[in-house]
Formats: C-alpha cells, sequence, structure tokens
C-alpha cells in the first residue's frame, strides 16, 4: 500500500490563497506525475523533482485529476478520480512515487506542490501493462485529504 505524505508549504499555500481546490469542480488544474527520485517534505515546486522520462504511456507534466472539495460543517473533503497509466509502445520508464500537484498558477509559486506517495519499491510497467492510481482505494473517486 502506497504511504501517504503531505508537503510542508502546501498549508502555507492554501493560507496565502495560492491554490483553489474546493467547489465542484475544482477551480485549478490538479496533476499526478510519477518520479523514481524520493520527493521530500521542503520540496515546494514540481521544478524541485525529477519526473521521470516522457513516453510510452507517460506524459510530461503528468496526467489532470478530475478533483472536487468538498464543504460540510465545518469539514472540508479533497476528493479526485482515479488515473490509469498504460505502457506502450515500449515499457514506461520505471517510478516509484506518485506526485500531486497543482498545474495553474502561474505567478511564483508555479506549479506548487500537494502530496505524494510511496508506493514502497519500484514499480515496472511492460507494454500493455497499466497502472491505476485509486485515493484512499476508491473508485471511482476517492479521498485525498480532509480538513477538519
Amino acid at each position: 500500500m502506497a504511504t501517504y505524505n503531505k508537503f510542508n508549504s502546501f498549508v502555507e499555500y492554501l493560507m496565502d490563497k495560492v491554490m483553489d481546490l474546493f467547489g465542484t469542480p475544482v477551480g485549478d488544474t490538479i496533476k499526478l506525475m510519477l518520479t523514481s527520485v524520493a520527493p521530500v517534505a521542503t520540496n515546494t515546486v514540481k521544478g524541485d523533482l525529477t519526473e521521470i522520462a516522457a513516453g510510452n504511456g507517460y506524459t510530461a507534466g503528468g496526467e489532470t485529476v478530475t478533483a472536487d472539495g468538498v464543504r460540510s460543517t465545518g469539514t472540508v473533503t479533497f476528493r479526485g478520480d482515479s488515473v490509469t497509466w498504460t505502457a506502450g509502445p515500449l515499457a514506461m520508464a520505471s517510478f516509484q512515487y506518485i506526485v500531486l500537484y497543482d498545474d495553474t498558477p502561474s505567478a511564483t509559486p508555479t506549479d506548487p506542490l500537494i502530496c505524494w506517495w510511496n508506493h514502497g519499491s519500484a514499480v515496472v510497467l511492460n507494454v500493455g501493462d497499466t497502472f491505476t492510481v485509486k485515493f484512499n482505494n476508491t473508485t471511482p473517486d476517492g479521498t485525498i485529504f480532509t480538513l477538519a
């Protein structure tokens, strides 16, 4: 099972109104990217990370997550639909970490980081293999985080 980790700057970005993560749909474009290099909690923007090579089923910048933020009695739940990658026509570059970031801000900070998951070991996708991220192991949409 993948382990959830929050980037330290994420809370600051929320308080500084850098991100719009609430509403149906969410105002900003949220993406998942893949990396084989371990992120650290002090990373702040996508440029701090090393993304896997584009091609063979992986698009530079990652995949857009259809997300929404639901408010109820002082609690906000941020949810996202599952995302799937399929390798081909050759094997996809291996990865171990899945990173969620905000692709919308064009002023500093650009591409602020939200959180990442450690799969625990390298994932190798050969031709035709798929890898699906299901938030909170739920399909079609699952909870990414809850603020209460």
